[in-house]
């Protein structure tokens, strides 16, 4: 409920604040004297796009706070998902400085205008003549049949269920997306795993192959070098062994006289066994290295497989190749198959649709037994305000997959004219038609909805007095329930006002202001006989306001 409007620097509006009544608030003034800002200041604090000109003071900032009652409308759970302080009172307020910069707060919290629109959408219901309004939308209309089937408490069952069934769904093709994936994945792992099982690898073999490579392909260096080695050690006259035999046999007389020749012939005995060994070590190698173009291109291939696996690997070693393969082997091991899991919650999924469905149908047959009382009194209310010829049509018709509100699809249809064809709402209803047709239709399901405060902008344009006195008394009847706020120039309807607020303009200073007082009763008898006959009213329209006023006022 919309308790206060304060306006700030605002197009003509210097600076007022307007209180409403928990019923129904009446404003009423001269053509052009600032009702409709009163709407655009409102549309500020809504989320509506600002216009950096709309400023009575170019130097300061404009301001628009609203102060709404929100209890009744279970609002506490969009405050927590949006972290805002949450109380049974809400101060809305939009702020625009001369430079064009845009700020909201919701309880002096900044929100961004998304936020603002969304949390005003339930707390204010503004209907102009020419809007689009919420009753072309299939949802509300839903929702106003569901009121009038009284469903709320099966459509809030099957909503839970259908809260779970939907994450079900949504977290079943995660999991046929993710074993898909892990499918391919597993593939490329086992497809590794097998080449490097297959290479059948060997530590430390990289290195002998590299060292055997290396003399397979210099066999022939090896054995004529080595092979010269074994012949001037052993074999050649003289060869090196024979002369340092003799060497020693000539020593070997006079180291008998000294410990110290003694030594030196044993260091040269040695020598001469280390050289033996050396020439036959020489001779094995000589004659056992063969050039072997088989083993060359043997050791290559398996080289070239080591060489390929290091490079794919990103490695530089057998063994870091074989740590890979430890480890390819662990995670082929430990991969998890969800096929069981997605085979259960397929099951789980198919249980909950069943029993969904079962409550859809117990929805759907409550709706269908809504639309003939639901169109006949929409009728009767359209013909009081003459719309004798206009029809409206509840179309239900079944959906094939489930949606949040069942199983449904409901759209209203009208027709204006006797042999007219039913058509959406929206294409075919005149702004007047549409501002009626909202009136009955949110007057019947008034009892059922918790509808925002409701603002009706001269919805009474172009009618006749006694339309203007049953559209008063509908008004009138609505804000019983809800909060209504409405625009007018028919004294009929200013006659039904709880507050009744005349807007103004005065000239100070040069400038002209907007302003805005409430009625005193005495000021409402006036203000209603200046609507019937003009200013000065006469005394016959004075003494029809005091009748209006005391016959169907408050």
């Amino acid at each position: 409920m919309l308790k206060r409007l304060h306006i700030r620097n605002y197009a003509l509006i210097d600076e007022i604040e307007i209180n409403f009544s928990d019923r129904l608030t009446i404003i009423t003034g001269e053509t052009g004297a600032g009702k409709s800002i009163l709407l655009g200041a409102l549309g500020l604090v809504m989320g509506e796009r600002a216009d950096s000109k709309l400023f009575y003071n170019d130097n300061e900032k404009c301001v628009v706070e609203a102060l709404f009652e929100v209890e009744r409308y279970d609002l506490q759970p969009f405050f927590e998902t949006h972290e805002l302080d949450y109380d049974r009172e809400v101060v809305i307020r939009r702020e625009l400085s001369p430079a064009g910069k845009s700020r909201a707060f919701v309880n002096d919290t900044p929100v961004n205008n998304q936020v603002l629109q969304r949390l005003t959408e339930a707390l204010v219901d503004l209907h102009q003549q020419f809007d689009v309004l919420d009753i072309h939308n299939v949802n509300f209309q839903l929702r106003m049949i569901d009121a009038l089937a009284d469903n709320s408490l099966i459509l809030k069952d099957y909503q839970n269920g259908y809260r779970q069934y939907s994450a079900d769904r949504k977290r079943l093709d995660e999991m046929k997306s993710r074993s898909e994936q892990d499918a391919r994945e597993m593939e490329f792992l086992r497809f590794q795993l097998d080449e490097l099982l297959q290479a059948e690898l060997v530590e430390g073999e990289q290195a002998q192959l590299e060292d055997e490579l290396a003399r397979l392909t210099n066999a022939e260096d090896i054995k004529r070098t080595y092979g010269n080695v074994y012949n001037y050690l052993a074999e050649a006259e003289p060869n090196i062994a024979g002369q340092l035999q003799e060497l020693a046999r000539s020593m070997s007389g006079a180291r008998k006289f000294s410990g110290q020749l003694d030594a030196l012939s044993e260091r040269l005995d040695a020598l001469i066994a280390d050289l033996q060994d050396i020439a036959k070590e020489c001779e094995r190698i000589s004659e056992s290295t063969e050039y072997n173009p088989e083993r060359i291109a043997e050791a290559e291939e398996r080289l070239n497989i080591i060489y390929r696996l290091e490079k794919k690997h990103n490695v530089v070693s057998v063994a870091d190749l074989l740590a890979i393969q430890e480890k390819l082997t662990r995670e082929t091991a430990d991969f998890s198959d969800l096929g069981q899991e997605i085979e259960r919650l397929g099951k789980e999924i198919e249980r909950q649709e069943k029993q969904l469905r079962a409550i859809a149908d117990t929805l759907s047959e409550r709706r269908k037994t809504v639309p003939a009382g639901f169109e006949s009194r929409v009728h009767d209310m359209l013909a009081q305000l003459s719309m004798p010829h206009a029809r409206i049509k509840v179309e239900i018709r079944p959906t094939d997959t489930l949606t949040p509100t069942g199983a449904d699809d409901v759209q209203f249809l009208f027709a204006s004219n006797v042999g007219a064809s039913y058509l959406p709402i929206k294409g075919v209803a005149s702004g007047g038609e549409l501002s009626r047709l909202t009136l009955c239709t949110k007057s019947l399901v008034a009892d059922a909805i918790p509808l925002p405060t409701l603002i009706f902008d001269e919805i009474d344009s172009g009618i006749s007095g006694d339309v203007s006195m049953k559209m008063g008394a509908i008004l009138k009847e609505l804000s019983a329930r809800h909060q209504v706020v409405s625009i007018t120039h028919t004294p009929q309807i200013a006659a039904r006002a709880d507050m009744h607020y005349y807007v103004f303009k005065k000239v100070a200073d040069n400038r002209t202001i907007t302003n805005i007082r409430m009625l005193t009763p005495d000021e409402r008898v006036r203000s209603i006989a200046v609507m019937l006959s003009g200013n000065p009213p006469s005394d016959a329209a004075v003494a029809t306001a005091k009748e209006l006023v005391g016959t169907i006022g408050s």
